[in-house]
């Protein structure tokens, strides 16, 4: 299929140096890792509750947004952005973690619910659709639904963290081809193709 063309990614993760490198904070990985790739760099935007980039991918201008309010209030964020720039849900590429994919594990989907998720559940509200893409990169589940919270703040394991970091480059090499609107390709590529390399060496590239 061909989906509709994205003019908005959107990294989801909180704010602060605290959770850098927390696994609720890998889409804030990848959108670091593109805006980082493309020689730019992220600017707080205070009307847009966020750090905001400019970069050109696919051979369109595409935006690139952090919200600066904490995972459950990511909605306001992006509605502002989105808002201002006349950008429909459909044309956001939301990334995002998922305890429901193993460590390194890609997926591309488009709407669907929240799933428990404080981001996504902030973003449906405040968009008014759940029609918007997502990019969701695995980070492994604690296996107790109690150890949850515990467990996407505080940092991956070394190995799991490797994984995680394959994954999130995989998607990157990917994400012209999603901007462009070619999804089946993408979700070819990501869904059968990849696999997490568990015994590559651990410095390895």
């Amino acid at each position: 299929m061909t989906a509709s063309t994205i003019d908005l990614i959107v990294g989801l993760g909180n704010p602060g140096p605290e959770y850098d490198a927390t696994r609720h904070n890998v889409g804030f990985w990848l959108v670091d890792t593109v805006v980082a790739d493309q020689g730019q760099r992220f600017s707080r935007e205070p009307k847009f509750r966020g750090d905001v980039a400019k970069i050109v991918l696919a051979g369109k201008t595409v935006w690139l947004l952090k919200p600066a309010t904490f995972m459950n209030r990511s909605g306001e964020a992006v509605a502002a952005l989105a808002s201002f720039y006349k950008i429909s849900p459909e044309n956001i590429l939301i990334v995002h973690d998922d305890l429901d994919l193993p460590a390194g594990a890609v997926r591309l989907k488009k709407g669907g619910g929240h799933g428990g998720h404080n981001g996504l559940r902030s973003l449906i509200e405040c968009l008014g659709s759940a029609d918007f893409m997502r990019l969701r990169l695995g980070i492994g589940h604690p296996g107790d639904r109690e150890q949850v919270v515990n467990y996407v703040l505080h940092r991956a394991s070394a190995e799991d963290e490797r994984l995680i970091t394959e994954g999130i480059n995989a998607a990157v090499s990917e994400l012209a081809r999603i901007v462009g609107g070619d999804t089946a390709k993408s979700m070819q590529v990501l869904h059968t193709k990849f696999k997490p390399l568990s015994d590559a060496p651990a410095n390895g590239n």
